[in-house]
């Protein structure tokens, strides 16, 4: 009986690859953690810090427009989006949080370059806290590992079709 072929990636960085935090300046005090758990994700995993960009933008919503530059240029194996976005008592909030899900997500359809997506969408200041490095980890190393195991995949599936 014949089996199937199964194809996946590894969270062990591919050599040469680079990588491009995109990082929101607002809510920077939570923000900056995340970034530090993305690049201590990499660097554990095998990347070089030296092949590693963070590019600052004003808040969230500025996010995929720089994802979208950034992935023209075909010269990041994978993108790291990373931003804080907490409710407050206004909409604001489900557009800013919506709208950068959605620009992300169009920026690595359309461009075929992984973008990881490392922006917490919280109700309040202690979720985003707890979810940049003390009780539910840090999203920031998680969405790094996630694109590590992106660009290693990419790279199994070119090399199987």
């Amino acid at each position: 009986m014949s089996v199937p072929r199964v194809i996946e990636g590894n969270v062990v960085v591919p050599k040469g690859s680079k990588f491009c935090i995109v990082a929101s300046r607002f809510n920077h005090f939570i923000v900056d953690r995340l970034v530090e758990g993305a690049v201590d994700a990499i660097v554990r995993h095998g990347g070089d810090a030296s092949m590693i960009t963070i590019v600052r933008v004003p808040g969230a919503w500025e996010i995929p427009t720089a994802l979208a530059k950034i992935a023209a240029k075909k010269k990041s194996s994978a993108l790291i989006a990373i931003a804080a976005v907490i409710r407050g008592s206004t909409p604001h909030f489900d557009y800013v949080a919506g709208e950068v899900a959605k620009g992300a997500a169009q920026v690595s359809l359309s461009s075929g370059v992984p973008v990881a997506f490392g922006v917490l969408t919280t109700d309040n200041i202690e979720q985003a806290v707890e979810r940049a490095g003390t009780k539910a980890g840090n999203k920031g190393w998680d969405a790094a590992v996630s694109a590590i195991e992106m660009v290693s995949l990419a790279r199994e599936i070119d090399a199987a079709f």
